[in-house]
């Protein structure tokens, strides 16, 4: 069992072979303490408001074989506050960040040294690690370790395949903490991120933050409610040459959901934008798009046209012209008169691309750069990227270029079959969405469909550290949920480019839906502010409420049973709102699926919950009565009179 160990009198040992005594920083109610262990291993613990939330758990890397952290002298060197406030296209318009950073030196035996820093603010707890250095460095691991406290339910997300970890494309489960190393038949090791719920209240999620130059980490599960650092590479490890900035490991801390989903720590340790990359940031454009794919449209350049037409009737910003156009004959002729078509409509496109196909290093990946030339010539304003398949090294490096590249010839970047965010849209805001995600796509799958269960979760795990491509609204293959909680994922989920999945013809034509149709054409794709009910709970109901210049929306999302939900008001500004609610009808007959979608495997989903409108007055002191379906959900809109 790990011991700290007690020092009575300051012992001087040989050289810095020495054990000293602990450190200890607090700030925001948050208290974390250094230390050696009995083994002089380096050592952590974090408390807040006093309560335990991370047992005694390990610091320290391996680089070129010699692990640091086992025998260090710790030296504080200095520590400073960190203060940002930015513009943000996402839950909330600005951010604001506020910590203290410690900055240690730690000196091995032989003399070496290397930096640990820490940063605490009112949002959670980070650390990093910096390794000096020339030429080629190796790392093949961290001892990184988190000992959470027993009993806590940990939400992870699961996919019966090893496409778990390279696409991070899972269902979102809970199990105890103690259970963590067999809970899953891939093995111990989980992707990030984990959320936390504690067992005396309140909630963790670990992260990471920029990760720039690094291995994407995983965490193992070991037993004793801990887990550690993995990386991709295991043993054989990664290279980086020159200096070792690992990226942030963090600890985010919210006492209710509200907190928890405001959280901005992850973004906020990102660098800011290279000013001459991103001097202008006018042509990053939020917007939702059309999308042939769900419809079983396979991408024929009349079709596309067509879906231009109809971005323009539901008033949609962009169409993604997804994989297949470069099948055309004379494809950049084709795709330059597509996006001048689309641009005589006042809309524009985004073209698709494999990976495998730009992803070479050579010349600073000069092949990227030639094909992204091609796309800005032709008049696409966005890149939607494909199946990285992993975090290695070599893929965060391709990411970054790709990033970067865009920026430099002002195109937007959405990546698909990828990890979740570390914050990168920070640093590069022309980053408008990324897959990393379990999202609507796998109701066409046969490990599919989606659990309303995982949609509930999804605000309160997956979105916390940034933007998801879920492709929203699937009413013609809805799964187990109902077409209220479809509408309700416009607004419970959020993405800059939101691309929705359901066939622009069905949302057009289907007189069921036309009801809700001027909430699908006006709901917005980024928000000035966010606000969680009450009522929510992880995994069984999203209530989540936010605002565009003065009008509130709200989506719902429940899984089980039918169940009753009362909206208090008191988000509201003053003076009246006009309140068009979209609910389950629980008393309308089912909506036959049977036909409706040529692609759809319906399994026995085969009927629908419809959803009914109505229209009411409300002020701050209202309260809204909802009747939930069984998996059902609510989509509502406050426009200020």
């Amino acid at each position: 069992m790990i011991r700290v160990l007690m020092i009575v009198t300051f012992l001087v040992l040989v050289s810095c072979n020495q054990v000293q005594e602990p450190i200890s920083i607090s700030k925001y109610g948050i208290e974390v303490t250094l230390f050696q262990l009995e083994d002089k291993q380096l050592g952590y613990t974090v408390k807040k408001d006093g309560e335990a939330i991370v047992d005694t758990s390990l610091l320290g890397i391996v680089v070129n074989d010699k692990k640091l952290g086992t025998n260090s002298k710790i030296i504080p060197l200095k520590n400073n506050k960190v203060v940002s406030m930015y513009s943000l296209n996402g839950i909330k318009s600005k951010a604001e960040y506020n910590a203290e950073q410690y900055v240690y030196e730690l000196e091995e035996a032989n003399g070496f040294k290397w930096q640990l820093h820490f940063q605490i603010s009112d949002e959670g707890v980070a650390y990093r690690y910096k390794v000096p250095g020339q030429g080629t460095q190796k790392i093949t691991g961290e001892l990184t370790s988190f000992q959470l406290p027993a009993k806590t339910k940990v939400w992870y997300f699961e996919r019966d395949s090893d496409w778990k970890l390279k696409s991070h494309a899972g269902e979102w489960r809970s199990a105890d903490i103690s259970k963590m190393s067999t809970v899953s038949k891939m093995g111990p090791v989980q992707g990030l991120t984990l959320t936390c719920e504690l067992p005396k209240g309140g909630y963790m999620l670990l992260a990471e933050a920029a990760l720039y130059n690094y291995s994407g980490l995983r965490l193992e599960a070991i037993g004793n409610n801990s887990f550690q650092a993995n990386f991709t590479e295991g043993n054989v490890g990664f290279e980086v040459e020159g200096d070792v900035l690992s990226p942030w490991r963090c600890i985010l801390l919210a006492d209710d959901l509200n907190d928890l989903v405001n959280n901005t720590m992850v973004p906020s340790l990102n660098p800011a934008p290279d000013e001459k990359i991103f001097n202008d940031m006018s042509w990053i454009k939020p917007g939702k798009s059309v999308w042939h794919w769900w419809s079983g449209k396979y991408v024929d350049f009349e079709e596309e046209k067509d879906m231009i037409d109809d971005a323009v009737t539901l008033n949609f910003e962009y169409s993604m012209v997804d994989d297949g156009w470069e099948a055309w004959e004379n494809k950049w002729v084709k795709i330059t008169k597509l996006a001048n078509y689309a641009k005589t409509k006042g809309k524009e496109i985004f073209v698709w691309k494999h990976s495998n196909e730009i992803n070479f290093p050579e010349n600073d990946y000069a092949i990227m750069g030639n094909f992204l030339d091609s796309v800005m010539q032709a008049g696409a304003v966005g890149v939607k990227v494909d199946f990285m398949n992993g975090q290695t090294k070599s893929i965060i490096d391709f990411d970054e270029a790709l990033l970067r590249k865009a920026a430099e010839r002002q195109l937007m970047v959405n990546f698909h079959g990828c990890q979740q965010s570390s914050g990168e849209y920070r640093t590069y805001p022309n980053e408008v969405t990324r897959e990393g995600i379990r999202g609507l796509e796998v109701n066409h799958m046969k490990e599919g469909p989606l659990p309303a269960s995982h949609n509930a979760a999804l605000p309160f795990t997956r979105y916390v550290t940034g933007h998801g491509d879920y492709t929203p609204i699937g009413f013609t293959e809805p799964g187990e949920t109902t077409w209220a909680h479809q509408l309700g994922t416009l607004v419970a989920f959020y993405s800059p480019f939101n691309c929705i999945a359901e066939n622009t013809q069905f949302l057009l034509n289907t007189e069921s839906i036309q009801p809700a149709l001027d909430f699908i054409k006006e709901v917005p794709s980024v928000w000035d502010e966010t606000y969680v009910l009450p009522q929510s709970k992880i995994g069984e109901l999203a209530a989540i409420a936010r605002r565009k210049n003065d009008d509130w929306y709200i989506g719902v999302l429940s899984s089980g049973e039918q169940k009753e939900l009362i909206i208090d008001c008191d988000f509201l500004k003053d003076g009246d709102y006009t309140v068009h609610i979209f609910p389950d009808d629980t008393e309308a007959e089912p909506i036959n699926l049977e036909g409706l979608n040529k692609e759809a495997n319906l399994r026995q989903w085969n009927t629908a919950v419809p959803f009914k409108a109505s229209t009411q007055t409300a002020i701050s002191t209202s309260k809204i009565k909802l009747k939930l379906a069984a998996n059902g959900g609510a989509a509502l809109r406050f426009a200020k009179k």
